[in-house]
């Protein structure tokens, strides 16, 4: 068998793990199945900020994926918020140390660039790590806003996003308007400047990002999604079709 490309995915925190209710990592079965299906072997970060061992780990795979989970501390992306919006937010019970290590995370992505798929909280995150700021709130910043917080469909399709004409994501996925769950309350209020978005729903939250094509040149891929397309594999191919643009670009950065 040849040898399948070694995906670095990022867990979430939560606050009591089963073993012995202490802080404890925690992934999803459903990138874990994404990622299997679709060639790749799933690697889960360590749960370290050490910039010399995360540098270290992403030069031992060969692509990376961020994932969802809670909330990113507004403190990083704005200096003042309503007490009301601040209230909303549901940050890692790590004190900060989640953001902190998968910002340092995204930097070596693109020092040592190597493919990443953001997934919704890594689609924010990596906006904020390019320069970019977020929506805390939308239902309370965006009147006429959709409901995106559809926890009880998150496996289901519950709006479409439209997509533009020529980007990777309308490439992979062979669609104009894509289908898409929603699970989220924070989202990308403008795209940073080296990104570009290419899926919007119809009340403006951005679906997608791309690198703009100067920077694109200069990674072997990079796709940045706000819903969850680990959650709609099983029933849509157009959703593994990402997982599995994503591994074959993985397996050709492996040869080179």
């Amino acid at each position: 068998m040849a040898r399948l490309p070694l995906i670095l995915v990022s867990p979430s925190i939560e606050k009591r793990g089963v073993e012995f209710h202490d802080l404890s990592a925690s992934l999803s079965f459903k990138y874990e199945k994404s990622i299997l299906d679709a060639g790749g072997i799933p690697f889960i970060l360590p749960s370290t900020t050490e910039p010399a061992l995360l540098a270290e780990i992403v030069r031992r795979v060969d692509g990376v994926i961020l994932t969802g989970g809670d909330d990113i501390n507004p403190d990083l992306y704005v200096k003042k918020l309503p007490r009301a919006i601040r209230q909303t937010v549901e940050q890692t019970p790590d004190g900060g140390g989640r953001d902190l290590r998968e910002l340092i995370l995204i930097d070596e992505i693109f020092r040592q660039r190597k493919p990443l798929l953001a997934i919704c909280r890594g689609h924010q995150l990596l906006n904020i790590a390019l320069g970019g700021t977020l929506i805390t709130d939308i239902r309370r910043q965006v009147p006429g806003a959709l409901n995106h917080q559809r926890l009880d469909r998150a496996g289901k399709i519950v709006h479409e996003a439209a997509l533009t004409a020529g980007s990777l994501l309308a490439k992979i996925t062979g669609k104009q308007v894509l289908g898409v769950n929603s699970s989220h309350h924070q989202a990308v209020l403008q795209p940073a400047e080296p990104l570009v978005a290419v899926a919007r729903t119809r009340d403006g939250i951005v679906e997608a990002m791309e690198l703009k094509p100067d920077a694109a040149r200069r990674m072997p891929y990079m796709l940045s999604v706000q819903f969850h397309p680990e959650r709609l594999t099983e029933k849509y191919a157009e959703h593994r079709a990402i997982f599995r643009s994503f591994t074959r670009t993985c397996i050709r950065e492996k040869k080179s």
